[in-house]
């Protein structure tokens, strides 16, 4: 048989797979309405895994084949009895609040709580995504969420990640912590120098101040120190404050070039950094959850039960409606043994029916959902 005749046979098979298919969509739709009427949840697992076991016992010796497709089935087959279902939720009515809330514009203004000092990379980020903002610079990341939780500060701006040194769990914590919605967020290009005292030499330095992040972003440079001391401090911008106000000869500062003129210091090295390539994310959060004009990343943490194919359950929920994820993060809970939640970012918007659906059967069947916001990047 020549390739052309076999492949005639599968397009002839295929067109009654689609049709079978559509009728299949159907009923489901048809459960979905039965549900609907009686209060029925969405997902029945006894059927599904009364239904797989059939199928893969008559399958033979491609069963895997077959788990998987009657898998990929009943999970469409969900999705769309999601779209249908009008159970309540609680991501379903903060998404619909926050819908509501949202002006058309993000505002241009506002009292923006920022941790560090004037010169910080916090500061950049915040003129940014604030271009006539008022900032109240506070000590800690947790003053920050805990200004805006407060209703001291309508907003306030915090590192999440930086594509060298990876994610800043303490402000992910403080995200599950706290009642915060993401409202937006910005991407800078980070380049960070060592600054010291007008007329020290580098031979001269014996102790290097800066943030975490940024020892982290600078590590192979540091590593090529000899009987050099390096401390962590609150930020970029204190280190070089620090530095310039202590009038210590003998220290240097990781931290950015404007840094230099902002407080009167010379940079002894602009290329100590491990990439050039190195960008850090900054979020905005707000008490009250609102989702402006122009929202295309969700932002999710959630917690699977401990059992196989957790995870590939909710990738084909997110298969299924072609959403792309742009992170998947896990983290370890403090306390427990091996369990764990993750950090999920996906490019979606919550005024399409299907996203909203998605995120409400999400909420259902995983242990842990918190919905952070969904929110444009600047």
């Amino acid at each position: 048989m020549e390739l052309s005749d076999i492949r005639a046979k599968i397009d002839a098979v295929d067109d009654q797979l689609l049709s079978l298919f559509l009728q299949r969509m159907d009923l489901a739709e048809e459960v979905a309405a039965y549900k609907n009427e009686h209060h029925l949840p969405i997902l029945n697992k006894q059927r599904e895994r009364a239904v797989l076991a059939k199928v893969t016992e008559r399958a033979g010796a491609r069963e895997r084949y077959a788990y998987h497709l009657f898998s990929t089935l009943f999970e469409l087959a969900r999705s769309r009895q999601a779209e249908l279902i009008n159970a309540p939720t609680k991501v379903g009515d903060q998404v619909i609040a926050s819908l509501n809330a949202g002006d058309q514009l993000f505002p241009q203004t506002g009292l923006v709580a920022c941790q560090g000092v004037e010169g910080g990379n916090s500061q950049t980020a915040c003129d940014r995504i604030f271009p006539r903002g008022n900032i109240m610079y506070v000590k800690t990341f947790d003053a920050v969420a805990t200004a805006v939780e407060a209703g001291f500060c309508k907003f306030g701006v915090l590192p999440i990640e930086n594509s060298s040194n990876g994610s800043v769990r303490a402000v992910y914590e403080l995200l599950q912590e706290h009642k915060l919605s993401i409202v937006r967020s910005t991407r800078l290009c980070i380049r960070h120098e060592l600054l010291a005292l007008p007329g020290v030499k580098m031979e001269d330095v014996t102790e290097i101040y800066s943030h975490q992040q940024a020892i982290g972003q600078c590590s192979r440079f540091l590593e090529g120190l000899k009987g050099v001391k390096v401390i962590p401090c609150d930020n970029t911008a204190a280190a070089a404050k620090l530095v310039a106000e202590s009038g210590n000869r003998h220290a240097a500062a990781i931290s950015s070039h404007p840094c230099a003129a902002l407080y009167g210091l010379e940079c002894l090295n602009s290329h100590i950094q491990n990439s050039d390539n190195n960008y850090t994310r900054f979020i905005c959060v707000a008490k009250d959850p609102v989702i402006y004009a122009g929202a295309s990343r969700v932002s999710l943490i959630i917690a699977f039960e401990n059992k196989p194919g957790a995870l590939y359950e909710m990738l084909s929920k997110l298969a299924a409606l072609d959403i792309n994820m742009t992170k998947l993060e896990s983290c370890p809970v403090v306390g427990s043994d091996f369990e764990f939640v993750f950090f999920i970012e996906l490019e979606a918007d919550c005024r399409d029916s299907g996203v909203l659906a998605m995120l409400e059967e999400l909420e259902r069947s995983c242990a842990q959902f918190q919905f952070l916001g969904n929110y444009a990047e600047v």
